[in-house]
């Protein structure tokens, strides 16, 4: 009876997972602070990746850790950079078996680890960054993504990049925008996962914890640029801000439930004070609650296993 009437559920294709790739790996490196989840070679990779697409998740959000960085984060338009070898690798294993994501952001290609280029004063020049985000979006399109996450927070950005992919005949390519996305402290975890080479922080371009509103009216101008999905960044710390993105949104609406939040159920879990997968379920139903229609999270093929029994 209680399954009868149950008035939420998560699906295994509701969850996406994040997973990182990194160019110097010769085998899967644990991340210290995220325990289980590795920097993966290509082949641990395609591995992974077919594992989950198994299990039913509903997409992979792919991350490169590259070898060496610059300032203006070539590695992120170069064919041959770890990225876009890696969505070539997973289009090829997968085809269209699942949705095929890519995040579209310089912050782990830069040596400053800021998300865009930096003018003669190190402040983030949003115009200049706009168009290498074209330019990474075309590569990401012609590896294999479906979907292009950009998740810098520029002024912009949707736009730009709806405009370069039409331009380029990948008018079928989506984007997954990230719309709200915090300028949070539970993002250290995934830091180590992508080896940022930031100093400083990003509150000149991510939004400020305390602002609700303004994250609707970022939804509202990244759906009127283009948009074909938004997400909400973090999700546990922000599910009013969810709420509010599934009451007003034309589009779906996506929630990241980041690494900081994993870390800390890890934690406790491996301590005996909360039963894991109990809550690693509640936490997942919480998001979908609140009103996300898709969740990324890092338990996504373990949890995907855990719903199909």
């Amino acid at each position: 009876m209680r399954r009868l009437v149950s008035e939420t559920t998560v699906r295994p294709r509701q969850l996406i997972l994040p997973m990182f790739v990194a160019e110097s790996a010769d085998s899967p490196r644990p991340i210290s602070s995220m325990p289980g989840v590795v920097q993966h070679t290509r082949d641990s990779l395609r591995e992974a990746a077919v594992e989950a697409v198994e299990a039913g998740v509903g997409g992979l959000m792919i991350f490169g850790v590259p070898g060496t960085h610059d300032a203006t984060g070539s590695g992120a338009v170069d064919e041959q950079g770890i990225l876009n070898v890696a969505l070539r690798d997973l289009r090829a294993e997968l085809g269209d078996d699942t949705v095929l994501m890519a995040d579209t952001c310089l912050d782990e290609f830069t040596d400053h680890g800021h998300c865009g280029v930096l003018d003669a004063q190190g402040r983030v020049d949003n115009d200049a960054t706009l168009q290498r985000y074209a330019e990474m979006a075309l590569a990401q399109a012609e590896a294999g993504a479906h979907l292009l996450g950009p998740s810098g927070m520029m002024d912009g950005q949707v736009g730009v990049i709806r405009r370069a992919l039409d331009d380029a005949d990948f008018a079928d390519i989506g984007i997954f925008a990230y719309s709200a996305k915090y300028a949070s402290a539970f993002y250290g975890p995934f830091r180590e996962a992508v080896d940022s080479q930031l100093k400083g922080d990003r509150k000149t371009y991510q939004q400020d914890p305390g602002n609700a509103r303004e994250a609707l009216r970022e939804i509202e101008l990244d759906v009127a640029e283009g948009a074909d999905m938004v997400m909400v960044k973090p999700a546990l710390a922000y599910l009013d801000v969810v709420r509010a993105a599934a009451e007003t949104s034309p589009v779906p609406v996506g929630a990241y439930n980041i690494s900081g939040e994993y870390a800390m159920v890890e934690a406790a879990a491996a301590k005996g004070w909360l039963d894991r997968e109990r809550t690693v379920l509640e936490v997942l139903t919480s998001i979908r609650r609140a009103g996300a229609d898709m969740i990324l999270t890092y338990w996504a093929a373990e949890a995907a296993r855990w719903l199909a029994d």
